[in-house]
């Protein structure tokens, strides 16, 4: 079955983009596959804005967010694999949603227990 965080991190950025708030994402730089400016990451993590303001050639798709954005006035290409985000959220009011790492549940779920998530 295909990952559901891909779909809800596109309804969420078009919740946020139409409602004017600037959607970010939280994202853990240790897994495997993520392309950011180094310099910017802290604690292993990077918040990055993906408002369509910022973001350009944004593509939000089933197995990563991609686009470039401006850092310290130099254009550079971004890409975050979609198990890497671990949230997304308005920066004017941290409304949003966080995720848990699907591959990491599963090592730990006991194989007899339903696999079931809590949603606000």
């Amino acid at each position: 079955m295909a990952p559901v965080a891909p779909y809800l991190i596109r309804a969420y950025h078009q919740w946020m983009e139409d409602s004017d708030l600037t959607p970010h994402v939280l994202v853990d730089c240790t897994k495997e596959g993520v392309v950011v400016p180094k310099t910017y990451i802290q604690q292993g993590k990077i918040v990055l804005n993906i408002s369509t303001n910022a973001a350009s050639d944004l593509v939000i798709d089933n197995q990563s967010i991609s686009f470039k954005a401006r850092f310290n006035n130099k254009s550079q290409e971004v890409y975050v694999p979609i198990n890497a985000v671990l949230s997304i959220y308005a920066g004017e009011n941290g409304e949003g949603m966080f995720f848990e790492n699907e591959e990491d549940s599963q090592a730990e779920q006991d194989p007899n227990k339903p696999n079931l998530t809590l949603l606000d």
